[in-house]
C-alpha cells in the first residue's frame, strides 16, 4: 500500500480565489467526485487528486467528510497509486457500505511505458475501511477486467445493492465501432463479479458519444436514471457545447434482460464548468449529487496559487413534472446564511445595482413576475465594467443564455413560457451556481476577478422583481 510523500506535496500560496464552503484540495489538483456515501455518522466525499502539483497527474483519492454537508474536514488521501493493480493512477469509482465496512471500487490505470498517453489499459479494484479513514487494498485485485470486445476505455465503476446482490455499471467503449456504452456486472460479495452485459450503448458516436465516462445508475421516483459524461460528441445547436458533456437518460432497467429501455439523451447542467457528476442515497432518502467544476483546458488562475479545481455544492436530484431530471441545492445550505442583506420588491427598467457588503459570498434569490412585456431580464456579475458571468432570459423565446468572460460561446437552456422566473444564485469567491425555477435548469460557472464585483439586475421593459440576498460563510 503506497503512501503520499509529504515532502513533495504542494501548498496553497494565495487565498484570493479559494472557496469558503465548496470542497477543494488542501493544495494540488482536483477533478471528479468519487465514493460518495454516508458511513458511521459522516458524509464522505472522495475526489480525484494530484497532491504534488496544481496540474493533472497520477490520480490519488483525496478525502473529506462532514456531519452536515456544509462543513468539511480534510482527511488523509484514501488511495495512493503505485501498487500493481493501479501503478498509473487510482481513477474514479464509488463506495458502498456492507456489514459495517466501507468498500470502494475504483479503476486502476496502467500505461505501456512507450510514451504514448493513449496507450494504456484499465481494470477495476476493491479497497475497504473499517473506520472510514484508513483503507486496505484487496490482495486479489483486480476484481473486474475489461472484456475482449472493449477498447482501452473501461473505467469509473458505480456500485449499488438490490436485494442480496450487488451491481456495478462501468463506463466503456466498444472496440469495433468506437461507441460509448455502459456495462453491468453482478456480485454476491463485492469480490467476485460476473458480467451481465451491455445495458445501453450510444446510438452512434457522433450523436451520443464515443466514450461514456463516469456512469451513475440509480432509481428515482419509480424511474431508472443513467447519468454519464459522454466524450467526443459534437454540439447540437444550443446543447452539448462543452468539450466533453454531462448528460442523462431516463427509462426502466430490466435486470433479467440486462437492458435499459431509455429515452433521449438530455443535458444535465447547462453551464460552462460541470462534468463527471456522481450521486448517492442519503439516509433520509434524498438522492444527492456532486459534480466537478471542470476547466476543459480553460485558464485556471488558481494554479499559480498551488491548487486547482473544486466540487459543486451538494444538490438534491428530482424528477420534474415533464419527466426530466432537475437539481436544487440541498436544504442544509441554508445554514450558511449569516445575514440577510436585501429583502425587497423593486420595479426595474434599465439597470439596478444591488448593494451587498460581500458580493463574492452570497446567495441571491430573484423572483420576476412575467407579463409578456418584459422581453429580456438579466442578472449580471460585473467587475470594472466587464461582465464576469451573466444570465439573460428571453420571454419571447423562453430561452436562458449564460455568458462567461473569456468563453468562446454562451451556454443555453430552454424553460419555455412561464409566469415567474425564479433564480437562486450561489456565489463563492470564484464560482457561481445558478438554479432556475426549482430544477428546470442549472448553470455551473467559474470566474476570476481582481477586484470586488457587483451584482446587477436589468430589464429592457418595466419589471417587478422580488429580491432577497444573504451573505454566506461556513
Amino acid at each position: 500500500m503506497q503512501i503520499i510523500d509529504e515532502s513533495r506535496s504542494i501548498a496553497v500560496t494565495n487565498e484570493r480565489f479559494r472557496p469558503r464552503f465548496h470542497i477543494a484540495t488542501p493544495g494540488g489538483w482536483l477533478n471528479d467526485p468519487n465514493g460518495l456515501c454516508f458511513f458511521k455518522g459522516f458524509y464522505h466525499v472522495f475526489y480525484q487528486f494530484h497532491p504534488y502539483s496544481a496540474e493533472w497527474g497520477p490520480m490519488h483519492w483525496g478525502h473529506v467528510r462532514s456531519r452536515d454537508l456544509i462543513h468539511w474536514e480534510q482527511l488523509p488521501a484514501a488511495l495512493v497509486p503505485g501498487d500493481p493493480e493501479d501503478e498509473g493512477g487510482c481513477f474514479s469509482g464509488s463506495a458502498i457500505v456492507r456489514d459495517g465496512r466501507l468498500y470502494v471500487i475504483y479503476t486502476g490505470q496502467h500505461y505501456y511505458g512507450d510514451g504514448d498517453p493513449e496507450h494504456f489499459w484499465e481494470n477495476q479494484n476493491i479497497a475497504w475501511s473499517d473506520d472510514g479513514v484508513n483503507f486496505t487494498k484487496f490482495e486479489g485485485n483486480p476484481v473486474i477486467c475489461a472484456p475482449e470486445d472493449n477498447s482501452q476505455h473501461f473505467r469509473d465503476p458505480k456500485v449499488w445493492q438490490l436485494g442480496d446482490a450487488y451491481y456495478a455499471v462501468i463506463g466503456s467503449q466498444d472496440a469495433a465501432d468506437l461507441r460509448g456504452r455502459a456495462l453491468m456486472y453482478r456480485s454476491d460479495d463485492l469480490m467476485r463479479w460476473e458480467s451481465i452485459g451491455v445495458i445501453s450503448r450510444a446510438a452512434d458516436a457522433a450523436s451520443e458519444g464515443a466514450i461514456w465516462e463516469c456512469p451513475d445508475l440509480f432509481r428515482l421516483n419509480g424511474r431508472d436514471v443513467l447519468v454519464c459524461s459522454p466524450q467526443k460528441m459534437p454540439a447540437a445547436h444550443h446543447r452539448f457545447l462543452n468539450v466533453d458533456q454531462n448528460a442523462y437518460f431516463i427509462g426502466q432497467l430490466d435486470y433479467e434482460a440486462a437492458r435499459l429501455d431509455r429515452g433521449e439523451l438530455h443535458e444535465l447542467d447547462s453551464g460552462h464548468n460541470f462534468y463527471a457528476p456522481q450521486s448517492f442515497l442519503a439516509p433520509d432518502g434524498r438522492r444527492i449529487q456532486f459534480g466537478w467544476m471542470s476547466s476543459f483546458g480553460a485558464p485556471m488562475p488558481e494554479q499559480s496559487d498551488g491548487w486547482a479545481g473544486m466540487l459543486t455544492v451538494p444538490r438534491e436530484l428530482i424528477i420534474m413534472d415533464d419527466d426530466t431530471l432537475g437539481a436544487v441545492p440541498v436544504r442544509e445550505l441554508a445554514h450558511l446564511r449569516k445575514a440577510e442583506v436585501i429583502n425587497e420588491t423593486m420595479d426595474v427598467v434599465g439597470s439596478v445595482t444591488l448593494q451587498v457588503p460581500d458580493p463574492q459570498h452570497l446567495e441571491l434569490d430573484l423572483d420576476v413576475s412575467l407579463d409578456r412585456s418584459c422581453d429580456q431580464i438579466s442578472w449580471v456579475l460585473e467587475c470594472e465594467g466587464d461582465a464576469l458571468v451573466s444570465l439573460t432570459f428571453s420571454e419571447r423565446t423562453g430561452e436562458l443564455s449564460v455568458h462567461q468572460r473569456g468563453a468562446a460561446s454562451d451556454r443555453y437552456a430552454e424553460i419555455g413560457s412561464v409566469e415567474h422566473l425564479r433564480l437562486q444564485i450561489i456565489v463563492d469567491t470564484s464560482s457561481v451556481e445558478i438554479f432556475v425555477n426549482s430544477g428546470a435548469a442549472t448553470f455551473t460557472e467559474r470566474y476570476y476577478a481582481d477586484a470586488a464585483p457587483s451584482h446587477q439586475v436589468r430589464s429592457t421593459h418595466p419589471a417587478r422583481i422580488s429580491v432577497s440576498a444573504h451573505t454566506l460563510s461556513a
